[in-house]
């Protein structure tokens, strides 16, 4: 599990609520039970109206995905697509239908299978990019959900403000709980502002760069398979896949020496 997102967002938190001990304001008075119903139920019921009901599921898995995925390993993808191009040339690419079972990726078993099944490699590629294409426009509807509720928090907490001052200006005879009628009223504002830059608009950023990541990952699949389709030598499979990863393929310490070793 990648603790980035959950570092972030908790550090960001921290930093408010020490800001607001430090000006001497009482945490009682921001947690507003009016304010953050307006702000986490609106804001969810005004972004779902977004999507299709069978994409809420989706939406929620990609929230919770943002704070519990962990790092795609390109490497480990690296390694055994080169097991497959040293096999394949040593026996032959029906020598690959007993390695294929044991694939955990589901694009790489798919593309292998077709390469065991003697499929034109022109439809290989024309197929795993469908799936790569398919795979963006899922994890578009998570990232869209949560950069729809950073766009739309603050602009409730606004109405939450104005809800608030209306009540406050409503009761002026009580000027002695005036003042505090006008604090509650942009307790709403401060939860949209807050929430929207300090989590959803990051969960979302989190959920763009491992969806890269992903997509980087099958691209290079797709690269392996035609690789190994083609009868490339397994050095050159090697070293064309691991000049994509991040670095260039130059890992350090643990990751370095088995990289070294493939």
């Amino acid at each position: 599990m990648d603790k980035g997102t959950a570092i972030g967002v908790g550090v960001t938190f921290v930093a408010v609520v020490a800001t607001a001990v430090i000006d001497g304001v009482h945490l009682t008075a921001l947690f507003n039970p009016a304010a953050m119903m307006l702000i986490f139920v609106g804001t969810f019921g005004a972004a779902a109206g977004s999507l299709l009901m069978e994409e809420y599921k989706t939406a929620f898995i990609g929230m919770k995905k943002a704070f519990t995925v962990a790092k795609p390993d390109a490497s480990g993808l690296v390694d055994v697509i080169v097991k497959m191009a040293d096999r394949a040339r040593r026996e032959g690419l029906l020598a690959l239908e007993d390695m294929a079972k044991d694939i955990d990726d589901p694009l790489l078993k798919e593309g292998i299978q077709m390469t065991v099944d003697g499929t034109d490699a022109d439809e290989i590629a024309e197929l795993l990019d469908a799936r790569i294409a398919a795979k963006k426009d899922h994890d578009k509807i998570a990232i869209g959900f949560l950069e729809a509720m950073g766009g739309y928090a603050p602009t409730l907490g606004v109405v939450g403000a104005v809800l608030g001052l209306i009540h406050a200006l409503g009761n002026l005879e009580d000027v002695g709980a005036l003042g505090g009628m006008i604090a509650s009223a942009f307790v709403a504002t401060m939860w949209g502002v807050l929430i929207a830059n300090a989590a959803w608009l990051p969960m979302a950023g989190k959920l763009k760069r491992i969806s890269h990541l992903e997509v980087a990952n099958m691209e290079m699949i797709v690269e392996g398979v035609l690789a190994v389709q083609a009868g490339t030598s397994p050095r050159m499979v090697e070293q064309k896949l691991r000049s994509a990863l991040p670095g260039g393929g130059q890992a350090d310490g643990k990751d370095a020496k088995e990289a070294k070793a493939a």
